[in-house]
């Protein structure tokens, strides 16, 4: 498990200070003090895929349940589930060991040198992510939790009405976030998966991604709701099927 990828091109850190943030979205998406949060902070997801992420998560809201999300890296998208979250009174929690996915590393692609600890010479994003969400106003309406992914979902028991999978690429890795939270989806709920790429020329960054939503589809306890460039989102329109299988 680790941080999204995204073909487009990432956007800064935002600056130390950060705009007044509104208590509510504005009509049918983030207000533009959310907005601008989502810009300013370090990460990959481009503004029209956030805008469905945001959808479908005040979408899932309604539910009643918390929204899960796997891979935070510095916090971009979760701004826009726990923007989501606070307006419909429930939780978002985020999934990651913020250490880094393999194309983060050093000598990768996706490598940001800022994101490495120095004393101890390895990658650490959890500073930067509670950076975000204070300058977003929005630290009392997420619950990070900080360790792989594998780990917490095999202790994990509450219903989800969202689970929005974006961390590792790897095969191993895509598939266990499948497999470790895809059956905490709630019937009505949403699995959304990014980084959806089906072309084999796109194998490192989203082929693995579009496995899993190949293999979610496959399953039977899945329906396809949208699209949006790499973003897919589903609903879990059967109960009770496993869909691990």
């Amino acid at each position: 498990m680790g941080p999204s990828v995204c073909t487009t091109e990432r956007n800064p850190m935002a600056a130390a200070s950060s705009p007044e943030l509104p208590t509510a979205p504005g009509p049918g998406g983030p207000s533009s003090g959310v907005l601008a949060a989502f810009e300013a902070a370090k990460g990959f997801m481009p503004l029209h895929e956030g805008l469905a992420l945001h959808a479908a998560a005040t979408e899932a809201a309604r539910l009643g349940l918390p929204l899960l999300e796997v891979g935070t890296y510095c916090g971009r998208s979760t701004i826009l589930l726990a923007d989501a979250a606070r307006a419909a009174g429930v939780t978002a929690l985020t999934v990651d060991h913020h250490r880094g996915s393999e194309e983060q590393q050093p000598g990768w692609e996706y490598h940001d040198p800022e994101t490495v600890d120095p004393e101890v010479g390895l990658m650490d994003t959890l500073p930067a992510f509670r950076r975000t969400l204070h300058r977003a106003g929005l630290e009392d309406h997420v619950v990070a939790l900080v360790g792989r992914s594998p780990q917490i979902a095999r202790i994990w028991n509450t219903p989800l009405g969202l689970v929005f999978i974006d961390g590792g690429h790897t095969d191993e890795h895509a598939n266990a976030d499948y497999e470790g939270w895809a059956p905490r989806v709630a019937h009505g709920g949403l699995l959304v998966i990014h980084d959806v790429f089906p072309a084999p020329e796109d194998e490192f960054t989203g082929q693995a991604p579009y496995r899993v939503y190949l293999r979610a589809l496959a399953s039977g306890a899945f329906t396809e709701v949208s699209v949006t460039d790499s973003l897919r989102v589903l609903r879990r329109t059967r109960t009770g099927s496993d869909p691990r299988r």
